[in-house]
Parts: structure tokens; C-alpha cells; sequence
């Protein structure tokens, strides 16, 4: 008898097939319309936001890029190059920390807060137009419950 170790030997099931396509499709649609949001305002891509907002709840606005990798969804290579970007946009900025200069912060500027708090006021109605309209309070309380559970 199985005890079921192996992920191949797990029995798939239709609901979960299902489940699974579901929440990929509900993702890419809805993360779409959210850059198009972005977009039509004239702000700079999602993955933008989400390295300010790290660096904006963490202590003092700054991390090292293996804290910002560990809490994004961005791999390390992508991570160096966004964090290039929005140093050459003035949102961020280096700062050594180690005696022989090999440590690096990554420090949000006031541009950068300023820019992430203006990219919030796009990303909150479109939270709440792409989620939260199609959704009641409790169905989103359920689904946030679930996705938990996934985690």
C-alpha cells in the first residue's frame, strides 16, 4: 500500500485539475488588467511596486537583495537587473555596508516612496475593480482563506 510520498504517485483528481486551471487563468487575467491599469496611467510596471513596497514596510526602507528576492516572486537574476533600473530612475540606491564593501543595502529614496505611494492609489482600484467588484466581502474572505491554505 502507497503512502502516497511520491508526488507521482498521488491520484489527480478533476477538482483539482480544475481548481488549478482556474487560479492560473483568474492570475494571468487578472494581473493583466492591472498592468494595463499601470500602463494607461502612465506608471511603471507591477514588479515596480511590489520592490517598493518591500523596501517601504521594511526597517529604515532598506534591504539586502537576498531579503527583496526571499519576499518577491522575482528570481535573483531579474531582481539585479529591476534593481539597476530603478537605481538609474532615482528610486533606489545602494549603500555599502560591510568593511570591505562587498555588502549592499538597497535603500528606497523619497522619489521612490513617492512613486510607489502613486502607483497604490492606481493598484487599490484596480485590486478593487478586478477582485473585489465580481466578489462579495465574504466570498473574499473564503478565498483568501483558501489561497492561505495553498500557501
Amino acid at each position: 500500500m502507497s503512502d502516497f510520498s511520491d508526488p507521482d504517485e498521488l491520484p489527480l483528481t478533476p477538482a483539482a485539475t480544475q481548481a488549478w486551471i482556474g487560479l492560473m487563468r483568474a492570475q494571468r487575467r487578472v494581473l493583466s488588467a492591472i498592468e494595463a491599469d499601470f500602463k494607461k496611467a502612465g506608471l511603471p510596471p507591477l514588479g515596480w511596486y511590489d520592490l517598493l513596497w518591500e523596501l517601504v514596510q521594511a526597517e529604515g526602507g532598506k534591504l539586502r537583495p537576498y531579503e527583496i528576492e526571499s519576499r518577491t516572486l522575482l528570481a535573483q537574476y531579474n531582481l539585479s537587473r529591476l534593481i539597476d533600473r530603478l537605481e538609474r530612475e532615482g528610486l533606489v540606491r545602494r549603500e555599502v555596508f560591510d568593511a570591505d564593501g562587498r555588502g549592499r543595502w538597497v535603500v528606497i529614496t523619497d522619489e521612490g516612496s513617492a512613486i510607489r505611494a502613486r502607483m497604490w492609489k492606481v493598484y487599490s482600484g484596480s485590486i478593487e475593480a478586478h477582485v473585489g467588484a465580481k466578489l462579495s466581502a465574504e466570498e473574499a474572505q473564503q478565498l483568501a482563506a483558501l489561497l492561505a491554505r495553498l500557501r
